[in-house]
């Protein structure tokens, strides 16, 4: 039986190596650039658009300029010096990335195409030369037929993209630092460039790839230079979902996904609520008889179900998607599993719909200022939610939003959602003005609606641990919502209705006197503090 060399007509060779390894990287290229540019200008559609647009437009100019060249410039010479150009771009990415997103992001743009500058000066220039590898491959192959060499190219191209695809996606993201991948492509671009080059007339390329590969290699042990949201970083991670940091200034550590701070823990006092958005996650205390069983949605640091767990006799579910989350709280916040704290690797949604447990509370904590999960938003997932809840149940979203203004349309199009399907809906910023923070909507099965003042008398009446009086206060009456649609699984704009917070600073309540984060990068190892639980079932006040 005839090989698939034989078969095909194409043995491997110089040329097919160089459009194999431009098609790894080429992909892979574009998988990094998501996580990236997405602690700067979020991971929304719009980024993702950004993104796939300048790719191909990158890739389209340098196959047609390269294809008007090839005839006369194409040589193993030259394919190697494409592949070293690339790989020295790559090394300035690795190594700067933070303050040429800073630069291209101070132009003035609508917010949905903010990313757009960005992608182009990081991402443009290394596949622009990407797409001549492709031409002046097919010119090098020796084959007469056009649309032989053609095809041969971009078979060998493709399969090089899919491999790029997959490793980058299902093996170096969740395994490696975004600066360990970019130094990988870029040394496999050199290594491809020495191998063109070896045993040239010239020996330039060599030399220049040898002088690359120490740059590259530089690169990632300097690491990006830029800021770090949240001071000196005691741990972070790639993993399949997102950017993962964990930073701590005094006694303060906190958790960042993508660049947004998402938990917080005093390690000298564990038990005491750093941001003020969590003490909102006992109102509903106030709004039920009995709670017995709760379920969070997002596990984050686990504050939430940590307070919960050691404060009441309840037994207390965490449904959280991202294992390397879980492990991370694990290390760093205390979370300990036991009788009365469960933690499940699971999608909320996929929690429910598996689940036959009902729940006196359902705390929805899984939403972030740029990426919010839409199967979490809608009509559908409401009613599931409704139908795990007990006679009396009470449904808690902890959302990114801004409670009026331009930037309020997610919390509003969110609070005509739930309204569909609760009678009761209930809103409390937990920043004064239209500001971006945390706005927490609780919703009841009740027919009956509480006022301030009932909860009020409740708050005053009820032992639950914590004073609610300044939470309570907090209420605003229900918001306009004409302008907004009901979210459904068929129809949920969720990145448009996100659209009008990019760019707007996000604001997060602290309790007491926090040290605010320096904005420096420090990535030096921190030594973890160990963690002082001097009375761990007392109630936080």
């Amino acid at each position: 039986m005839a090989s698939l060399p034989d078969r095909t007509g194409w043995r491997p060779s110089r040329p097919g190596l160089a459009v194999f390894v431009s098609g790894i990287a080429s992909m892979g290229l574009e998988i990094l650039a998501g996580r990236i540019v997405a602690p700067q200008f979020g991971s929304s559609i719009y980024t993702w658009g950004s993104i796939i647009a300048v790719f191909l437009a990158a890739l389209s100019l340098g196959y047609h300029l390269g294809g008007k060249r090839a005839a006369e410039r194409a040589t193993d010479d030259r394919l190697a010096w494409l592949l070293v150009g690339t790989a020295a771009y790559v090394a300035v990415v690795v190594f700067a990335s933070d303050p040429l997103m800073a630069a291209a992001g101070a132009i003035p743009l609508p917010s949905r195409f903010a990313s757009l500058p960005a992608v182009t000066l990081l991402f443009g220039p290394p596949t622009y030369l990407l797409g001549y590898v492709s031409p002046y491959a097919a010119e090098l192959t020796g084959t007469e037929a056009v649309g032989a060499a053609s095809g041969q190219v971009y078979a060998v191209g493709t399969v090089g993209s899919i491999v790029g695809a997959f490793v980058t996606t299902f093996v170096l993201i969740p395994e490696l630092s975004v600066e360990a991948i970019g130094v990988g492509f870029g040394l496999l671009c050199v290594g491809t460039a020495l191998w063109l080059a070896w045993g040239a007339s010239s020996r330039d390329p060599a030399l220049a790839s040898v002088a690359v590969a120490v740059l590259v290699v530089a690169a990632g042990f300097n690491g990006a230079i830029g800021v770090s949201p949240g001071g000196p970083v005691l741990y972070g991670t790639q993993t399949p979902y997102q950017e993962l940091e964990v930073t701590q200034v005094g006694d303060t550590r906190t958790l960042y996904l993508d660049g947004q701070p998402h938990s917080a823990m005093d390690v000298s006092d564990p038990d005491r609520h750093v941001f003020e958005y969590t003490r909102y996650f006992h109102l509903p205390l106030l709004m039920t008889e009995d709670v017995d069983r709760v379920l969070f949605v997002g596990g984050g640091g686990f504050t939430g179900p940590k307070h919960f767990a050691s404060e009441y006799d309840v037994t207390v579910d965490v449904a959280e998607l991202d294992p390397e989350v879980i492990d991370t709280a694990k290390r760093y916040f205390g979370l300990e599993e036991s009788a009365n704290l469960n933690v499940y690797n699971v999608g909320g949604r996929q929690f429910l719909q598996e689940t036959n447990r009902t729940y006196d509370l359902i705390v929805l904590d899984a939403y972030k200022k740029d990426k919010v999960p839409f199967q979490l938003t809608t009509v559908e997932f409401m009613r599931l939610a409704e139908s795990r809840l007990d006679d009396d149940g009470v449904l808690f979203a902890n959302l990114i939003s801004a409670p009026s203004g331009p930037a309020s349309k997610f919390y509003r199009a969110e609070y005509k959602t739930m309204a569909r399907v609760f009678p009761q809906i209930y809103t409390f910023p937990t920043a004064e003005g239209s500001v971006v923070q945390n706005v927490e909507v609780v919703a009841t099965k009740r027919d009956e609606r509480f006022t301030p003042a009932e909860l009020r008398r409740r708050n005053e009446a009820r032992d639950i641990g914590i004073d609610l009086a300044d939470e309570i206060g907090m209420y605003r009456p229900p918001p306009p919502t004409d302008d907004v649609p009901v979210l459904r699984d068929d129809r949920a704009p969720v990145d448009a209705l996100l659209d009008p917070m990019v760019g707007q600073r996000y604001v997060i309540q602290r309790t007491g006197n926090v040290t605010t984060p320096s904005e420096a990068r420090d990535v030096r190892p921190v030594d973890p503090a160990p963690i002082s639980r001097p009375d761990a079932a007392r109630a936080v006040r």
